[in-house]
């Protein structure tokens, strides 16, 4: 078997598997019309994603989390920010939706913050949100991946 020769200084572009996940996200919304910001002093070291639930799930889950970070809201949902990728070996349960870039579809207007958490970190913790969410709709957690051994 032959190894391909490439002209000398010349090498193909590394592109690592976090990149082509990022880019094949990216296409998922692409009629997203508007995002939910951060409150100002605010910042997002890991990206942002958001779960959103129906309005009456909100006030049963909030109590649930030892740590909630920002959360918005309107009369149909609330959504909570959570790091990017937040749904990387995870299944949300319905009637959950996620939203990666925290985008929202369809939506005339960007939702009202409702819960601004104290320092500059948004983020609510997904694995306690998946929990309290899969608690409050009687789904059992479903990990659809396996551990390493």
């Amino acid at each position: 078997m032959s190894t391909p020769v490439r002209p000398a200084g010349r090498t193909a572009p590394v592109v690592c598997l976090d990149t082509l996940i990022r880019l094949r996200r990216g296409q998922r919304n692409p009629r997203a019309t508007r995002h939910l910001t951060l409150p100002e002093g605010m910042t997002a070291p890991m990206g942002c994603d958001a779960v959103a639930v129906p309005a009456d799930l909100g006030p049963e889950i909030m109590p649930r989390l030892p740590r909630v970070g920002c959360v918005y809201a309107d009369d149909r949902r609330w959504w909570w920010l959570v790091p990017a990728d937040s749904d990387y070996a995870l299944r949300w349960p319905a009637p959950a939706q996620y939203t990666t870039g925290a985008l929202l579809s369809g939506m005339p207007t960007v939702p009202g913050l409702v819960h601004r958490p104290a320092g500059t970190i948004p983020y609510t913790p997904p694995i306690p949100l998946y929990l309290a969410l899969c608690r409050a709709t009687g789904t059992t957690p479903a990990w659809t991946e396996p551990l390493p051994v």
